[in-house]
């Protein structure tokens, strides 16, 4: 079984209270795009993990994908099986590249074995991998609130837009995403600010990660002016960086002005 875990973009981030549990309660929404990893998981005569293209830190017996396979084998009785992953989407980035392989390795499992898990469900084995992990099980176009691991639905369809990611890479780790925030109420209302406009976003749809970051690293509101001169309707940092993303009216031809970055663009749907 074969599976492509795309990744996403937050239009939009507000950080809004630190809760008592050391996370914070933000609100955002969430949106797939087609940059993705392949995940491959085979039966096998014993358990195995392997990973090729990105280098990937770290102990392979920690990454999220084992531990969506043991978390499920900790209730089922899961055959042991050889499981590949493709590494394409760049690691701290702000796009969910990790948190996607995860929830996709959680969906393959629940088809390949017949779990007849709902989707509620998979969405709580999710949130115990991950703040983002729950978004990709359903993967469609989200209201994000708390944790970013609670949903609404929201009516917001950027099918047939153009979309341009740029990773300068640059890895931004959470933690220092977050050290440069102070978490606060915002008097717009990030969902009724969704239904202006796509042109008058730039002026209500923000990213509150983007103030300390974009004093700490000059090349982020580089890029994000650079999109805007290329047309972008809307340009954004996603997540907490360092991806940069402008949203198009349709693809659009960059000429190579992103040439030094990875850069990875296609339509929405």
């Amino acid at each position: 079984m074969v599976a492509f875990a795309n990744a996403k973009i937050n239009i939009g981030l507000q950080i809004t209270e630190k809760r008592p549990d050391g996370f914070h309660n933000i609100a955002s929404c969430f949106y797939p795009v087609g940059w993705s990893d392949v995940v491959e998981i085979i039966p096998s005569a014993e358990f195995s993990f392997s990973s090729s293209g990105i280098d990937i830190p770290g102990d392979p017996a920690k990454n999220l994908c084992v531990k969506a396979y043991e978390l499920l084998k900790a209730d089922f009785e899961l055959p042991p099986v050889a499981m590949h992953l493709l590494k394409i989407v760049p690691i701290g980035a702000g796009i969910g590249g990790g948190s996607s392989d995860a929830a996709f390795v959680l969906k393959l499992l629940n088809d390949t074995f017949k779990l007849s898990l709902s989707t509620d469900a998979l969405q709580n084995y999710a949130r115990r991998l991950g703040s983002d992990c729950a978004f990709f099980i359903e993967n469609q176009p989200q209201f994000c609130f708390e944790k970013g691991d609670q949903f609404e639905d929201i009516s917001l369809s950027l099918k047939g837009k153009g979309i341009v990611l740029v990773y300068p890479n640059l890895h931004i780790s959470t933690a220092e995403a977050y050290a440069g925030v102070v978490p606060q109420k915002t008097e717009i209302d990030l969902r009724e600010a969704l239904q202006r406009p796509i042109e008058e976003w730039r002026h209500y749809v923000k990213n509150d990660f983007e103030n300390g970051l974009f004093q700490k690293y000059p090349v982020l509101p580089q890029i994000k002016a650079q999109l805007y001169e290329a047309g972008a309707l809307y340009a954004s940092m996603t997540g907490s960086g360092s991806t940069v993303f402008g949203i198009f009216e349709k693809v659009p031809d960059l000429q190579n002005i992103f040439s030094p970055y990875t850069v990875w663009k296609g339509e929405l749907t």
